[in-house]
Order: C-alpha cells, then sequence, then structure tokens
C-alpha cells in the first residue's frame, strides 16, 4: 500500500559526470528525503549508483548547509537578504577594481562547476564581468594536463577520446581506478558490469598502477609501476612499436604529422633501458607492446595518476600517440570522440592560437594554459608583498583549502584578503 504522502522523483545525481539516474522517494508533508535508489530505466545507468548518491539525503538535511545569504560581521556569520547580498558584492568587489585593477580579484571555481547546466551558462558571463586574468580552479589539480596535451593534438581542449569501452577487446589503463570513479572522463556508469561484459565476449583488462587499486584487482593482469614513470613505459612501447614494425595507424596517416618524429623520439627508450626506472621488465613492456597492437580493437586509457605527476602532459600525450599508432584512435572499439548535443567535441578544424602563456603569474610567472593559471600559485598572488596584488576571491562551489597545495598556507593568506565571497 502506498503511503499518502510519499511521491517518487526521477532526476539525475550531479556529483559526478556520470550523472546517473536516481528515483527520490520524498516525504512531501515532512519535506524529507525518504529513499534514493538506482532508477532501473535510466538509459546510460540502467539502475546502478553509487554510495554517492545514496548520500545526498544527508546533504539535503545536513544542519551546516546554508538556506539563505550569510555575512561575517565581528567574526560571526549572521544571516542577510539576497539583496543585501548582491548589494554588498557588487559594491565591495566594485571598489576594489576601480582603485587597484580587475586583476586584484581573483576567482576559483570547484569541480561541481563542471557538472551543472547552470553553472556553465552563467560563470563565462561572470568572469567577463569581473575582468580579472586571475583566474583559479579545480581542473589544475586534475586533469589539465590531458587536457594541454588535447589542444596539442586536437587543437581543442575539450576534445577527449573516450574508450569505447562496450566494444573494446583490449582495454589498457594507467593512473585509473573506473570501478570506483565510473570511468571518470570516460563516463561509465555500472564499470563492474562493463568489465564483466568485456571478459564474456574474450577481452582482456590490464591496469597499470603503484596501487592495487579496487580495478587492478580484477584486473587479468596488474603492472605496478614506479609512481611518475608513466611516460618512460609508454614511450618504451612506442618503441617496441615501431622497433617491430607494429605500428599500423591506417586512414590516419593520410593526416596525421609527426609519425617519423616519434619513432625518433623514441628510440632511446627501450624497455631495456627504461626498466630500471619503472620498475616494469623489459619482457613485461615487450609483451605489453605486443599484446596491445595485435588486439583487434584495443583502447589506452588514462587518468588522474598520469595527470598529477611532474610529466604529466607528456604522458597524457602519449595516451593517444598509442592509440593512434595502432589505428585505435576514432575507432569503435578504441578511443572515440563523442558528439554531445550543445557543443562538438571532436578535434577542431579551425586553426587556433594556441591558448598559452598569454600572461603569467605575477610572482612565479607560472603560465596560464585556457584562460586560467595554475592553482598552486593562488595563496603566494595573495600574500605578495607589493601593490599588484590579489586582494579580493571568489569561490563557486570549491574549498581550495581543502583541495589544493600548500593548504596552510592558502588558509592564512584567505586571512589577509580585504573581501572574500563563497
Amino acid at each position: 500500500m502506498t503511503e499518502p504522502n510519499l511521491e517518487t522523483i526521477f532526476r539525475d545525481c550531479t556529483l559526478c559526470e556520470a550523472h546517473c539516474g536516481v528515483a527520490v522517494t520524498v516525504d512531501r508533508a515532512a519535506n524529507r528525503v525518504v529513499d534514493i535508489r538506482g532508477d532501473k530505466d535510466d538509459p546510460l545507468s540502467r539502475g546502478y549508483i553509487c554510495p554517492k548518491a545514496t548520500g545526498l539525503a544527508a546533504l539535503s538535511e545536513d544542519p551546516d548547509r546554508l538556506m539563505h545569504p550569510v555575512m561575517k560581521v565581528d567574526g560571526s556569520f549572521v544571516e542577510i537578504t539576497w539583496e543585501e547580498a548582491f548589494t554588498t558584492i557588487g559594491e565591495r568587489f566594485g571598489a576594489i577594481r576601480e582603485k587597484h585593477g580587475a586583476d586584484a580579484i581573483a576567482t576559483y571555481l570547484g569541480n561541481p562547476n563542471a557538472h551543472d547546466f547552470a553553472s556553465n551558462l552563467s560563470m563565462p558571463t561572470l568572469l567577463r564581468a569581473l575582468g580579472t586574468k586571475w583566474r583559479f580552479s579545480a581542473t589544475s589539480v586534475d586533469q589539465l594536463p590531458k587536457m594541454f596535451a588535447n589542444q596539442l593534438l586536437f587543437g581543442s581542449a575539450g576534445s577527449f577520446a573516450i574508450p569505447d569501452i562496450d566494444h573494446t577487446d583490449f582495454f589498457l589503463v594507467l593512473g585509473g581506478n573506473p570501478l570506483v570513479s565510473n570511468g571518470s572522463i570516460m563516463t561509465a556508469p555500472d564499470m563492474r558490469g562493463r568489465l564483466r561484459r568485456l571478459r564474456e565476449r574474450g577481452g582482456q583488462l590490464v591496469v597499470v598502477d603503484p596501487r592495487r587499486s579496487e580495478t587492478a584487482a580484477v584486473a587479468d593482469q596488474h603492472i605496478p609501476i614506479r609512481p611518475g614513470s608513466d611516460p618512460l613505459l609508454l614511450l618504451a612501447m612506442v618503441h617496441v612499436l615501431f622497433a617491430e614494425e607494429l605500428t599500423a595507424p591506417g586512414r590516419l596517416a593520410e593526416f596525421t604529422d609527426g609519425i617519423e618524429e616519434l619513432r625518433e623520439l623514441a628510440a632511446p627508450f627501450s624497455p631495456q633501458a627504461v626498466e630500471a626506472h619503472t620498475g616494469i621488465a623489459a619482457e613485461t613492456t615487450c609483451g605489453l607492446a605486443r599484446r596491445f597492437a595485435g588486439a583487434e580493437k584495443a583502447a589506452c586509457y588514462g587518468r588522474i595518476g598520469i595527470c598529477t605527476q611532474e610529466f604529466g602532459t607528456l604522458a597524457s600525450w602519449l595516451v593517444d600517440a598509442l592509440n593512434l599508432l595502432t589505428g585505435n584512435l576514432d575507432r569503435p572499439g578504441g578511443v572515440l570522440f563523442p558528439r554531445p548535443a550543445h557543443a562538438p567535441a571532436g578535434p577542431s578544424r579551425r586553426k587556433k592560437k594556441m591558448p598559452y602563456a598569454r600572461w603569467r603569474s605575477r610572482v612565479r610567472g607560472l603560465p596560464e594554459f585556457g584562460g586560467e593559471l595554475p592553482v598552486a600559485a593562488l595563496a603566494e598572488e595573495i600574500d605578495h608583498r607589493g601593490e599588484q596584488r590579489v586582494r579580493a576571491l571568489l569561490t563557486v562551489a570549491g574549498n581550495p583549502v581543502c583541495s589544493t597545495p600548500n593548504a596552510a598556507r592558502l588558509d592564512r593568506a584567505l586571512g589577509s584578503l580585504e573581501f572574500m565571497v563563497s
């Protein structure tokens, strides 16, 4: 028997890019979430949800959740109206910009902005209105090297080539844990089911990771690697492809520049030359390269583990170089460019100037990319002595003190700001 006050509402979980469908049961009389389950009719997630989705109820009822704007007065937060909030923000930001210039204001955007249509529509307008070049986000402690590699390879930072997990025969994962993340940047809920079906059709899963992650534990082969040496392994695999004449780019060769240059670059990096650095035996590297090249359909996928290291851009670039050399780029069963409804995601056909190093941070001269600076520079740009420094900060859906480098210094620096809005 159905409770008269209960209603089931169908939505999607917005806590990550997978956007799994959820069926939310609410008690209208008590204004309370009673239950959250996966929506079995969702065409993408098919009823699968991870623990984050079930935690949405606690998020809704969290006693620290803000229902109204608050402002700090004499060290304590007091509730104010929306009109007071917007008026104060406009006046304070306006005064600081008038006196010290637009670059005295900095912005920080957290990861949830990428998963929210309203943020995607409104943030560009807000950033243009502020006029500051001192923009920071969670991107620079996450997948920025991959986006930089996309720009170099395909002419667009957003041109992600996504593994066709449902049709590949050989799935090579470096620095990723898709059983936990639902395949971040791959957007594939129910990864356990997808990997099971990979095996059922005779495919293989190989995970390269320093840690025996949840995905590595169920893989056909787990290859431990010394942290930060992923580019050496990938270069050694490329070396084997050229040395043993296993390259087969097919139609990609017609419009790809630099294949012979890559052969020369990889020549010194034989499996024997890098094994002491990677911790991976030369015969293991050779075997991995041969199996990847020999698979009818193969996909190499690298995630945050290959990004958050000294040579993250090189590692990210080599992932797609490996896919390209074996003819697995832009093909079913390999890696594919998705076609979303709202914007093209494939390689850009227009010749555009590389959006890199058009300006630099004041303290260390770090280059911007895609309109933002590395967030590792935020603290020093605030506590830098001198007229040209950050005096005000706007954060949107982000908590940089908990999620960016040198948190203690940033925490201290935030206390010296003239004005801050979160």
